[in-house]
């Protein structure tokens, strides 16, 4: 009873080929079911291997790897420029940052005339505002857009030095050579904004002190205001601007009690690391991949194997792992077609970055052709909201 009522499922949500795209900027990327994959290809500084596996009806995740120019001008500075955008509540937010964080960031990078922590926040800054004016148009026709938001990893090698900035609960990490010993440890560079993470309540109650509820427990999972685990976004408006929280938004989002001040942040964490000669790689990746693999494992998975694939070995880890826990062969897990797929994992998307250090080190004022890739899936045309029906409570962070 239960394999038929899956196929039935399956065949509900089965794309058809004159309703849905393949969407990729670059033609070295392989579509294999829902995985798209990427294995090998080469940036200023090094290697890289890109993976996506979709769970959502739509792909919410969306992701790019861009390397050379990171200015509008020629002269202007050199390296790569890594995203991973882990939509929610649907596509739009992430699919806008797609088209638009890169841009602002070779904007203000020409202005400033160098690669800054202070750009990649400007950059951060004006996604946010264009995704609110966005809103703002949208609202009359598709209110719902207003609690459609996005996690937003990026990072920025240049010159030597590596950049990462983060809203949300993606994570970066490094996989460090330990000269002693010759193992490759992990080292997090990203971080995190979730409410499941004690810090993070503690700073939602310093913002809020008036509000009790400002943080409540709610199916054993922490979420701000009950509604969402992340506290700091891309989009989420509902949440970050009273006028969005009212009617026609559907009553599951809308708040009881009016809000003067934003309850969610855009505000990003900046850091900025020197790169060393025993830095080997980075693991870019939404939290599909962290809830199925420690640091360490994610690690050990690519020194362990080479370059080529790694980011789709990773990938494969992690449904192994989903599907051991649901007690089920991973032959299985394959079986399963998005949407009903998002019960058992959420969206996947990976990217590993090497680095040559050396290259790394001059990388920064070396000329070479652009290069820009971006992770792929089964999805709606570019610029088609997606459905206005209510999320899923599995379709929210």
């Amino acid at each position: 009873m239960l394999s038929g009522l899956m196929n039935l499922l399956r065949a509900c949500f089965r794309p058809r080929s004159d309703q849905y795209v393949h969407t990729s900027s670059d033609t070295g990327g392989r579509q294999d079911g829902l995985l798209w994959y990427k294995d090998h290809g080469q940036h200023v500084n090094g290697e890289f291997s890109m993976a996506v596996v979709q769970a959502n009806n739509l792909l919410e995740d969306q992701s790019q790897l861009e390397s050379g120019s990171l200015s509008l001008h020629e002269s202007g500075p050199h390296g790569t420029f890594v995203g991973v955008y882990d939509g929610h509540g649907g596509p739009e937010t992430s699919r806008y940052i797609n088209d638009h964080l890169f841009q602002h960031l070779k904007r203000f990078t020409s202005e400033q005339q160098s690669m800054s922590v202070e750009v990649i926040r400007k950059a951060f800054q004006a996604t946010e505002e264009g995704f609110l004016s966005l809103v703002t148009k949208q609202w009359p026709m598709k209110p719902q857009i207003a609690a459609v938001g996005s996690c937003c990893l990026a990072g920025v090698i240049c010159n030597g030095t590596l950049y990462i900035a983060n809203v949300g609960d993606s994570r970066a990490v490094l996989g460090r050579a330990v000269k002693a010993t010759g193992e490759v440890l992990s080292i997090q560079l990203s971080a995190e904004h979730n409410a499941c993470i004690e810090s993070v309540r503690h700073e939602l109650h310093a913002l809020h002190p008036d509000d009790p509820q400002i943080v409540v427990l709610k199916h054993n999972v922490w979420r701000v205001k009950g509604l969402i685990q992340v506290s700091r976004s891309i989009g989420d408006v509902y949440l970050k601007k009273a006028e969005f929280n009212r009617e026609p938004l559907y009553a599951k989002f809308r708040l009881r009690e009016p809000f003067k001040n934003p309850i969610l942040s855009s505000e990003p964490s900046i850091s900025a690391h020197q790169l060393q000669a025993h830095d080997q790689f980075i693991i870019f990746a939404s939290d599909g991949l962290w809830e199925h693999l420690s640091n360490q494992e994610a690690v050990d998975i690519v020194q362990n194997h080479p370059h080529n694939g790694s980011a789709r070995r990773l990938v494969k880890a992690a449904l192994q792992e989903a599907a051991k826990k649901r007690e089920m062969r991973y032959s299985d897990l394959k079986k399963i077609d998005r949407g009903v797929r998002r019960h058992f994992h959420d969206d996947i998307t990976v990217i590993v970055v090497f680095l040559d250090s050396n290259v790394v080190s001059r990388a920064g004022s070396v000329k070479c052709s652009n290069i820009s890739v971006r992770g792929g899936g089964i999805s709606l045309p570019p610029n088609t909201l997606a459905p206005c029906t209510p999320p899923t409570e599995a379709g929210r962070l």
